[in-house]
């Protein structure tokens, strides 16, 4: 009779077991659809109005940022350009998804304001339908304070992609530069792009080489490509139009 009580506490024991056991699995259950239940997939939005793709992922509980415009001569205004994250991505609800709108085919004429005062070219820009992007200063005893050196894109550009225009203005001789806008140095000796660079402070890396191959003379009729000149520079980083500052070290690649 003695074993009965220690059968007895082993059953008991089993039977705590069994509904922690059943506890747990409870747990994870409800851990996993409240996980899962959560998430939902990103949709395809590209070509969609961005009405109706704010619609679409409202509905799934997430939040649309169109955070970039550009002219898309593909895509019609006001549609989606590109996306992310990439559709059938899960993510969890309320996550933010980012979209380029796209502003049509480029239709506005780039004004040139180079040599006009800051304030002047800003509202020509306005007018024109285009936003004014970073503005760098540069001290040039050559020109009035205030007065714009540069643009880009420049004057009367075709084919742009945001409509926004970087400027760069004639800042008082002894005021140190702020930042420059990075100029386009494909095409250029090496020896000469790196003159460009430390006119105005800016560092460059060690230059790398890469071996370029011949253009083909081609069989369509049309007029074969210039070889690429030895010692050029056939690719740089940052590229032309970011803004730079002295802190910046400029990357060049040189054909050979």
């Amino acid at each position: 009779m003695r074993g009965r009580p220690i059968l007895n506490f082993l059953q008991g024991a089993s039977l705590v077991l069994v509904l922690v056991a059943v506890a747990l699995l409870a747990a994870v259950a409800t851990m996993h659809f409240a996980i899962h239940g959560a998430e939902v997939q990103v949709p395809a939005l590209k070509g969609m109005t961005v009405a109706d793709a704010r619609s679409q992922t409202a509905g799934l509980g997430l939040l649309l940022d169109v955070d970039n415009r550009y002219y898309s001569a593909e895509v019609a205004a006001g549609h989606i350009l590109t996306q992310s994250p990439t559709p059938g991505t899960v993510v969890r609800r309320e996550w933010k998804v980012r979209v380029a709108e796209s502003l049509g085919p480029q239709t506005v004429n780039v004004p040139d304001t180079v040599g006009k005062e800051q304030r002047v070219a800003e509202l020509e820009l306005r007018r024109a339908g285009l936003s004014v992007g970073l503005i760098a200063q540069l001290p040039f005893a050559a020109a009035a304070e205030g007065t714009v050196l540069a643009q880009d894109p420049p004057g009367k550009a075709q084919g742009i992609d945001q409509p926004s225009i970087n400027l760069l203005v004639a800042a008082p001789q002894e005021e140190a530069a702020d930042g420059y806008l990075m100029p386009d140095l494909t095409g250029m000796m090496a020896v000469s792009a790196l003159g460009e660079l430390s006119k105005v402070g800016i560092k460059a890396a060690p230059l790398k080489t890469v071996e370029v191959p011949i253009p083909s003379i081609g069989s369509s009729g049309a007029p074969p490509k210039p070889p690429t000149r030895p010692n050029s520079v056939v690719s740089q980083q940052p590229p032309a139009g970011v803004r730079v500052d002295q802190s910046t070290v400029v990357k060049l690649v040189v054909g050979r």
